[in-house]
């Protein structure tokens, strides 16, 4: 038996495919293949029943493959030990971001870390909060940036920056001409937000009063801020961005921001990673350059001008 053997498996059992599989872990399938018929021979068990479409694993090789990240994980907390005890920041670091997070924030530090720290391998993964958390319990994620707190048992949370809310409405709208806005004024059955398995989703709904959502109900949803962007801007509604969204936005479509009046409601944004992990000198590093480079741009500690109720939102 060997790691890469199970590595093998692990493949096969995420994609369901051996080719899939094979092209994922950079080797032939019949390489692949050979891999783990041999390993099924020495356990004289079979882990994928090959007659379905997709493949499915066998109820022994559920717990082969549970077992398989078991060892795989202390593996690698074996070369992260040593590493750690050397100083070196060196080998793959697998982020898990969440998608209103990722486009803002990544571009800001990922060259800068890189180029820093040349001999890391930075990998980011786009997932949903749920996801990354899971991902950090089972070992194949390293970090995650994520909208906190979360309450998570097992999981440490390291809050970086307090991100205010911003509104984006365009001239024509019944706010056009505001100069501020407050959380008064929103309003579902105008307001267009992210859909369903976004966190900022429930960011938003959190400022407004649902009481009245069955008949008011909210007319449009998206995946994206552009979309929603977009819709705003041909006469549908509003929306609520995180400013640093905001920020990257072209100078004509910034000018249809409006702030809201203090206390500004605001998400607090952590770096989280299992409380075993042992990386410490990577979420020093990671957390010094993300925070030098927003420092200036956004508040790093809470403030008495960020609404309290907004940046304890509960977990997702």
């Amino acid at each position: 038996m060997t790691l890469v053997q199970l590595q093998y498996v692990l493949a096969v059992a995420e994609y369901k495919n051996f080719t899939i599989a094979a092209d994922k872990s950079f080797v032939t399938q019949p390489t692949l293949s050979m891999q783990i018929q041999k390993l099924e021979k020495e356990l004289n068990i079979e882990i994928f029943d090959r007659t379905s479409h997709p493949i499915k694993i066998t109820q022994i090789g559920a717990k082969i493959v549970a077992q398989a990240k078991t060892i795989l994980m202390e593996a690698n907390r074996m070369k992260h030990l040593v590493n750690e005890e050397k100083g070196l920041l060196e080998g793959d670091f697998i982020i898990g971001v969440i998608p209103t997070i990722l486009p803002s924030l990544v571009p800001l530090f990922y060259k800068t870390f890189q180029k820093n720290n040349p001999k890391s391998n930075l990998i980011i993964k786009e997932l949903q909060t749920d996801k990354i958390i899971k991902g950090i319990k089972d070992g194949s994620l390293d970090f995650g940036l994520v909208v906190s707190p979360l309450y998570e048992d097992q999981i440490i949370e390291r809050p970086l920056y307090y991100e205010p809310l911003v509104a984006y409405i365009p001239p024509v709208h019944r706010l056009g001409q505001n100069k501020t806005i407050t959380q008064e004024d929103l309003d579902t059955a105008d307001l267009l937000i992210l859909q369903e398995g976004h966190c900022f989703r429930n960011n938003v709904l959190a400022l407004c009063d649902t009481s009245n959502l069955k008949q008011r109900p909210i007319k449009l949803e998206s995946g994206s801020f552009d979309v929603l962007i977009k819709l705003a801007n041909d006469g549908f509604g509003m929306t609520l961005l995180p400013s640093l969204v905001a920020d990257d936005l072209p100078e004509e479509l910034r000018n249809n921001i409006k702030n809201f009046k203090s206390p500004v409601p605001s998400r607090e944004v952590s770096l989280i990673f299992h409380q075993s992990q042992l990386r410490d000198s990577f979420e020093k590093e990671l957390v010094n350059t993300i925070q030098s480079i927003l420092r200036g741009k956004i508040f790093l500690e809470k403030d008495e001008k960020l609404d309290a109720n907004i940046i304890s939102l509960t977990k997702k």
